[in-house]
């Protein structure tokens, strides 16, 4: 992956919809959770999405078609999953997203490169990490959170809008 596309994933930030309310998660200095973690049971929750596959910019009906693939995958498989948005920190580029709770990183990277993605983020308790899907590179960081925050992205699974 380019650098420049590492460097925009490292600074961005992921929405998520979460018992009726967005929240908001952000990287942090590492060592910081600043915020409630949603999964009761501490379970990592992956975010992956479909879109702009190899960072290249689609028409959104493409988008649309890859998201609505992804989340009949992760249905078929019988996987909780959240809706989520990842973007820039001004909002200005969002990207429809999943947020896959109970995965394992080698899962939820294979699910990304299916999509031909670059990196998927991880978030436990402890950390937020950006991971490569076709490699082994990692960063970590640590998290901040934001309830509620506003949502622009449209939600097919009822999530707040």
């Amino acid at each position: 992956m380019p650098v420049a596309n590492w460097q925009l994933y490292q600074a961005a930030v992921v929405r998520l919809a979460v018992d009726g309310a967005w929240l908001q998660v952000a990287p942090a200095e590492p060592g910081v959770h600043a915020g409630g973690f949603p999964d009761p049971e501490g379970r990592t929750i992956h975010v992956i999405t479909a879109h702009n596959p190899r960072g290249r910019t689609v028409p959104a009906a493409d988008n649309a078609r890859a998201h609505r693939r992804l989340t009949a995958e992760l249905d078929t498989l019988a996987l909780s999953w959240w809706p989520a948005a990842g973007g820039d920190v001004t909002w200005t580029h969002v990207e429809e997203s999943v947020a896959v709770v109970g995965l394992d990183d080698d899962t939820a990277r294979r699910i990304g490169a299916r999509y031909e993605q670059d990196a998927v983020f991880a978030w436990d308790p402890r950390r937020w990490r950006l991971l490569e899907c076709e490699g082994d590179h990692q960063v970590t960081s640590g998290w901040s959170v934001t309830v509620p925050v506003p949502m622009t992205v449209p939600d097919e699974r009822g999530g707040p809008a």
